[in-house]
C-alpha cells in the first residue's frame, strides 16, 4: 500500500506494494508498485501529522489510575515496533544507539552480505522514519522526528530491490516476530504491515489472516494498511480484511494543520458493510526519510523536497495507506508506553472510540475517523474482547498470493501452488498447529528449511542483529545462489557506492518479480 512522493507541489505515489522498479530481469510494472506511479499534490510534514493527531499533547499520565497530568509527553520509549518490509537503511534519524534492531533477513537479498538488512527499494526506511525516526538533539537545519521517536524498530526484511517476495516470506516473518517478541531488548508490542494481497479466499481460511491473528493473541497490536485501490474497491486487501487487526485507511489533510477540511484520500480502499477501515491517518504526501541511492530515491527525484525545505536532500514524500498505517503504529507505541498492560483489543477500542469523524465522509471508507492521540491518551480503557470468527489458516498459499507471483529469473517459471520459496511442500494443518503453539520456527528453520541463522549474532553498524545463513540447494531449480545485488553496491554510511544496475544481478538462479500481477505492498 504504497505511494511515494515528490517535490514541493507534487508527490509520487505507488499504489500497492513494496514494488520496485526494475532491473533488467524484472517487469517494468511489478505488483509491489501496483499499477503505476501517480502524481499527487500537497506536502504533509511529520510535525503536521503529529500535531493533527494530538501526539504532541499525549500526556504520560495513565488515566486508568486517576487524572493527574504530568506535563511529560509520550515518546514510545521502550516499545518495539516490528516492521516487516523492504529493510531499513541506517540514515540519520534511524542510526541512534538501539534505534534499529535487525531481525532476520528473509528476502532474496539475504545472501548478499553487502545488502543484508538494508533497504534497497526505499519503502521500509520511509515507514521506519514515520514510526520512530529521531534526529540527534544537536541536529542543524531541518530536524526530523517520527510519531514515536523513543520507540525502536525491529527490522524484518522480506523484499528485495525489485519487490520480489512471496507470501510465504511474509508469513515466516510474522511467525518470527511472535516467537521472538520477548527476546531481551525487543519488547515487540506492535507489528506494522504496510502490505496486502488480493487474496481470493476468505479471512477465515487465509494463512496470512491466521498468522496475524496469532500475533494479536500473543499481545502484539497488528496494524495493517487497508489498500490503495480507491473508493471503488469494495474489499480490503489481505490481511487488513481480517476483523481482529487494525485496518488503516488514508486521510488527505490537504496540506493544512487543521482537520476541518480533511477528506478520505481517493486512493484508500472503501471496503464494505462487513469489513472496512477501522480508522484513518494522514496518508497523502507524507514526508519521511529516504534511503539514499535506493531505487525510489534515484528514479523519482521529484519525490524530494525543495532545497530550501531540505538542504541535505534526505527526505521524500510518499502517499498511501502504507504511510497511514505507519502513523498509527507509532501512535500505538505511545499508548503502550503510557499503559503497557493494554491488550490489543483495548488499544483498538481506544483508537476507534476517540477518533475524529470525517465530516461528510463515506460511512465505510472513513471508518471511525482519524485517530486522536491526545483524546485516546486521556480516555480510560474500555473492557471487552472482540468476538470475531477465528481464522483456521487451512486455505491455500496459491489463493493467498492473489495472482502475485515471483518467477525463476532464468527459466521464467512462476512460484505457484502449495510450496514455499525453497520448494518445500506446504502442510497447512502442520503449520497452523505449530504457529498456534509459537513453535513454527525452530532456531533458523521454518517449514522444514533453514531460512536464517539460529541466534543473535555480530552487531551490524552497531545494531543488534540476527545471524544469517547460507541458502543451499534450491529444490525448485537445483541451483545455488548468493543473493540479488546491484553491481557490487555497498552502503558506505551515507549512500550506495554503486550507481548502476547490472543486466542480471544474481550470481545464481533465483526468483525475480518479473511478470508480477497484484498489489502486495501499499
Amino acid at each position: 500500500m504504497r505511494k511515494l512522493a515528490a517535490l514541493a507541489v507534487t508527490a509520487v505515489t505507488v499504489t500497492g506494494t513494496l514494488g520496485i522498479g526494475a532491473p533488467a530481469h524484472a517487469a517494468a510494472d511489478p505488483p509491489w508498485l501496483g499499477q503505476n506511479w501517480l502524481v499527487q499534490s500537497g506536502t504533509t510534514k511529520m510535525s503536521s501529522v503529529i500535531k493533527g493527531a494530538g501526539a504532541d499533547k499525549a500526556d504520560k499520565d495513565d488515566p486508568d489510575d486517576g487524572d493527574t497530568t504530568t506535563g511529560v509527553a509520550l515518546t514510545g520509549a521502550g516499545v518495539g515496533v516490528a516492521l516487516i518490509d523492504s529493510g531499513v537503511t541506517p540514515v540519520q534519524g534511524l542510526n541512534g544507539a538501539g534505534k534499529v534492531i535487525n531481525g532476520p533477513d528473509l528476502s532474496f537479498e539475504s545472501q548478499a552480505a553487502n545488502l543484508r538488512y538494508l533497504d534497497t527499494f526505499g519503502h521500509g526506511t520511509h515507514m521506519a522514519g514515520i514510526i520512530a525516526g529521531q534526529d540527534p538533539a544537536a541536529t542543524l537545519g531541518t530536524r526530523f522526528d517520527g510519531v514515536a521517536p523513543g520507540a525502536h524498530i525491529v527490522n524484518v526484511k522480506v523484499a528485495a530491490a525489485d519487490g520480489a517476495s512471496d507470501v510465504t516470506q511474509i508469513i515466516a516473518g510474522i511467525d518470527w516476530v511472535v516467537a521472538h517478541r520477548n527476546d531481551p531488548g525487543l519488547n515487540i508490542r506492535v507489528l506494522n504491515l504496510s502490505y496486502g494481497t488480493q487474496s481470493v479466499q476468505s479471512a477465515q481460511l487465509d494463512p496470512l489472516a491466521f498468522a496475524v491473528e496469532k500475533a494479536w493473541e500473543a499481545g502484539i497490536v497488528v496494524v495493517v494498511a487497508a489498500g490503495n485501490d480507491g473508493f471503488a474497491a469494495n474489499r480490503l486487501t489481505m490481511p487488513a480484511v481480517d476483523p481482529d487487526v487494525i485496518a488503516v485507511g488514508g486521510a488527505d489533510p490537504r496540506s493544512t494543520d487543521t482537520r476541518t477540511d480533511d477528506v478520505v484520500a481517493d486512493f484508500s480502499n472503501r471496503g464494505n458493510a462487513a469489513r472496512h477501515p477501522d480508522v484513518l491517518a494522514p496518508g497523502r504526501s507524507v514526508v519521511s526519510l529516504a534511503s539514499p541511492g535506493s531505487y525510489i530515491d534515484r528514479t523519482y527525484p521529484a519525490a524530494r523536497l525543495s532545497l530550501l525545505d531540505d538542504p541535505q536532500q534526505r527526505l521524500l514524500r510518499g502517499s498511501g495507506t502504507s504511510q497511514a498505517a505507519a502513523v498509527v503504529s507509532g501512535s500505538v507505541a505511545l499508548l503502550l508506553q503510557q499503559r503497557p498492560k493494554l491488550t490489543p483489543d483495548e488499544v483498538k477500542t481506544l483508537l476507534m472510540s476517540t477518533a475524529d469523524p470525517i465530516v461528510g465522509g463515506d460511512a465505510y471508507a472513513a471508518g471511525a475517523g482519524q485517530i486522536n492521540l491526545a483524546r485516546a491518551a486521556r480516555t480510560k480503557k474500555k473492557g471487552g474482547k472482540q468476538s470475531n470468527v477465528a481464522a483456521t489458516g487451512l486455505g491455500s498459499l496459491e489463493a493467498a498470493r492473489g495472482g502475485a507471483y515471483v518467477y525463476d529469473s532464468v527459466t521464467g517459471t512462476p512460484l505457484t501452488g502449495e510450496k514455499d520459496i525453497f520448494g518445500t511442500p506446504w502442510n497447512a494443518k502442520a503449520w497452523t498447529t505449530a504457529a498456534a503453539k509459537q513453535t513454527s520456527w525452530a532456531g533458523g528453520t521454518w517449514n522444514g528449511a533453514a531460512w536464517t541463522g539460529t541466534a543473535w549474532g555480530t552487531a551490524v553498524a552497531g545494531n543488534k542483529t540476527w545471524s544469517p545463513v547460507t541458502w543451499t540447494g534450491r529444490s525448485w531449480s537445483g541451483a545455488g545462489w548468493s543473493g540479488r545485488s546491484w553491481s557490487s553496491a555497498v552502503w558506505t554510511g551515507r549512500s550506495w557506492s554503486s550507481q548502476t544496475w547490472t543486466g542480471r544481478s544474481w550470481s545464481g538462479r533465483s526468483w525475480s518479480a518479473a511478470g508480477w500481477t497484484g498489489e502486495p505492498w501499499h
